[in-house]
């Protein structure tokens, strides 16, 4: 199974989050509903740290869902953007800031950045023969490659 939304922001890290954008700064409320009752996070982002207090201030962003939701945008299992036109979450104020929400939750155990695993590729394997372009049917550097059509090869 994975953290609850409400494990993960009583436990997350004040340091320094070199994910996080330097220059962005921002206040998000989280009301997270559930049973009748809601329940605010005010997260304070700046200086690539966040501060995580439970109040019911306003802040530049409001976020509104079911527990459930939150549970899953922190295991990674919905973006926040795709819960947004789902209809699963409602947003109130600087839209910027929400996608901020997909860096500050973990995602799923074990997850990785899609750029460390293409430079792990990249060094870790060489082309198999069988996938080799042959030198006289290679393409200098800097040229476009388009077939007949005009399309991609």
């Amino acid at each position: 199974m994975g953290a609850t939304a409400e494990q993960y922001l009583r436990q997350l890290d004040t340091g320094r989050r070199r994910d996080l954008p330097e220059t962005t700064a921002g206040t998000l409320r989280l009301d997270v509903r559930d049973d009748g009752s809601t329940d605010h996070w005010y997260l304070t982002i700046a200086d690539q740290q966040v501060r995580v207090t439970r109040s019911a201030e306003d802040a530049e962003l409001v976020v509104r869902a079911d527990r459930a939701v939150f549970d899953r945008m922190v295991r990674g299992e919905l973006h926040p953007g795709a819960g947004l036109l789902r209809n699963e979450v409602t947003v109130h104020g600087n839209m910027q800031l929400l996608m901020l929400l997909r860096r500050i939750f973990s995602g799923p155990d074990g997850a990785r950045h899609p750029r460390e695993l293409g430079r792990a590729a990249l060094a870790g394997r060489a082309v198999p023969a069988d996938r080799a372009v042959p030198a006289d049917r290679a393409v200098p550097a800097g040229r476009a490659v388009t077939t007949a059509r005009g399309g991609r090869p």
